[in-house]
């Protein structure tokens, strides 16, 4: 298997619900262990992050019908967590809507790599992850999301999507399985 580890919309904006906020350390945590067993085994390190402009006129529809400005071009909002562990060798993807394929350049990008197998972390996992995930499923990838890597304000559809992926389209591993795995 060739793999790519994403990790999706790790930034300030999305931080702001309590959920979100409390894990938030954890997730760090989790994730820059993910990402640094990832570059140990020579596995690509992909940053997805929304960014969209200020006047909206890319963004999705909920987000031009309520005005909700988030994650604008420029913005802190807009940037990756503090205390993420962001390479010069990692790639970033920027996306306008909740798939990481959708219009973007990921798919051209795990092509190129020869990747079969994505290693999925994130936020918001009822959201992004979960389009993300079934986009990648809908390509014939490979789909393994990061147990200890994924959240989501929504507590409830996060476990739904969570109940959703398996056993069909992901396999959903926590960090001890995942590194297990790799070591093979």
């Amino acid at each position: 298997m060739n793999f790519a580890t994403i990790i999706i919309d790790m930034q300030q904006d999305f931080f702001t619900k309590e959920k979100l906020a409390a894990n938030k350390k954890n997730l760090i945590k989790n994730i820059n262990s993910l990402a640094s067993l990832s570059r140990q085994k020579h596995i690509p390190v992909i940053w997805v992050k929304q960014i969209l402009k200020s006047d909206l006129s890319d963004s999705p529809l909920g987000n031009k019908d309520f005005g909700e400005k988030i994650v604008i071009e420029g913005s802190l909002g807009a940037e990756l967590l503090s205390g993420l562990d962001v390479r010069p060798q990692d790639k970033i993807v920027i996306k306008k809507r909740y798939s990481a394929f959708f219009n973007t350049n990921l798919e051209d990008l795990i092509s190129k790599m020869h990747i079969d197998t994505l290693i999925v972390a994130g936020i918001n996992t009822h959201a992004c992850v979960r389009m993300t995930v079934i986009d990648a499923y809908q390509r014939d990838l490979r789909v393994i999301v990061a147990e200890d890597c994924v959240d989501s304000w929504d507590e409830e559809h996060h476990k739904i999507t969570m109940r959703y992926f398996v056993p069909q389209i992901a396999r959903v591993l926590n960090n001890k399985e995942i590194f297990s795995l790799l070591e093979k």
